[in-house]
């Protein structure tokens, strides 16, 4: 079948879904998706907390779990690994059909442990024990402290997410860590072939909070105006030109090449925070300005329905960063440093994660109490 989706992949570019749900899964639509062109799906905090609090899907194991006196972590811990399994049995083809380049479904390490490497790791290998699929990552935030853990996990054969990526210096010590683990692993003797990751840059909230800062700056002068007006909603894109070109550059180096001679599987880019938060932008802004070879884009439902209704496949990322450059100094000279944007996204997204995962627990607790 020959869909958007379909179009984007033989182009070189996967498209997963951001979002997870039971009724996704039992009511066949996941299954659908994947006909057109799917090839993947992630989740986090905040999509199982919306998913368990706004349905009844969950209300019967939630029971259940209760009744055999589970406690409330457990009961998440069931649910969300029960989903997890069954979304990558669902995947399971495309992996197969790719050969171990997508077919994943991403699971969320417990966003409360994102500044403490031990725990990180020692979570990470329980829930990859626990949920005992070769199509799952585990996410990890991009702290100092996650740049640790993901190496550590890495080594172990244990595919990962590093998400919450933000700066240009994050992706570095992302792929870093990742080359680190990797190296470790052959050292070991380990199976490279088998173990896949991404790093997930984040994109949307970074032209959101410039914005702001570029809408805060607007003052009498008509001309500074017109040039600040022209800026808004360029960071994101132009952040991300520039760190696709050092995920170029890094993958096409000689110290990966010889990690690929033994069997290491490049570390691929993937898209996140892609729907669209201003309404004056268009809405597949994120996905049609985001094209680019040998990438993921993982895109909530509504906006993947949109580009396959009016989106065009076409290249948007090459690699040359020259107008991206150009828009990133021209932020500067108004006092806009992108790496302290992307520090403040970095900070505010982990507390973020935590909040969704309190919530998500307090939603859980409210049902167990309530059946």
């Amino acid at each position: 079948m020959s869909t958007k989706l379909n179009q984007l992949a033989e182009f070189g570019q996967s498209i997963w879904l951001d979002y997870i749900s039971r009724s996704l899964i039992d009511s066949g639509r996941l299954k659908s998706m994947i006909d057109q062109g799917l090839r993947g799906m992630t989740s986090n905090p905040t999509i199982f907390d919306k998913a368990v609090s706004s349905a009844t899907d969950y209300d019967v194991s939630i029971q259940q779990l209760k009744e055999k006196g589970k406690s409330i972590f457990d009961i998440y811990d069931a649910i969300t690994i029960k989903d997890i399994q069954d979304a990558a049995d669902t995947l399971k083809p495309v992996y197969e059909q790719t050969r171990g380049l997508d077919g994943y479904v991403s699971l969320e390490i417990n966003p409360k442990l994102a500044y403490k490497i031990e725990e990180t790791i020692q979570e990470g290998m329980r829930l990859h024990a626990a949920v005992n699929r070769p199509n799952v990552m585990f996410k990890v935030p991009s702290t100092e402290e996650g740049f640790h853990a993901t190496t550590a996990l890495i080594a172990k054969g244990i595919n990962v997410n590093v998400t919450l990526i933000f700066s240009l210096q994050q992706y570095i010590k992302t792929a870093k860590a990742y080359l680190d683990g990797m190296t470790m692993l052959l050292q070991r003797r380990g199976n490279a072939r088998t173990v896949r990751s991404v790093a997930s840059i984040f994109v949307s909230r970074i032209d959101t909070a410039t914005d702001d800062i570029l809408e805060a700056k607007m003052g009498k002068d008509t001309s500074r105006n017109t040039r600040l007006e022209k800026l808004k909603g360029t960071a994101a894109v132009a952040n991300a030109a520039i760190i696709y070109k050092k995920y170029l550059d890094t993958f096409s180096s000689a110290e990966f090449t010889q990690l690929q001679q033994t069997g290491a599987n490049v570390q691929r880019v993937l898209w996140g925070s892609t729907s669209t938060k201003n309404p004056a932008y268009s809405d597949i802004k994120y996905v049609s300005e985001l094209i680019a070879k040998g990438t993921v884009n993982t895109v909530p439902e509504k906006t993947i329905n949109a580009f396959i209704d009016h989106g065009v496949v076409t290249e948007a990322l090459t690699g040359d960063v020259t107008e991206a450059q150009r828009i990133i100094d021209e932020l500067s000279t108004f006092g806009i440093d992108i790496n302290t944007v992307c520090e403040n996204l970095l900070e505010a997204g982990v507390v973020a994660f935590e909040k969704s995962f309190d919530s998500l627990i307090q939603s859980i607790e409210t049902k167990a109490k309530g059946l």
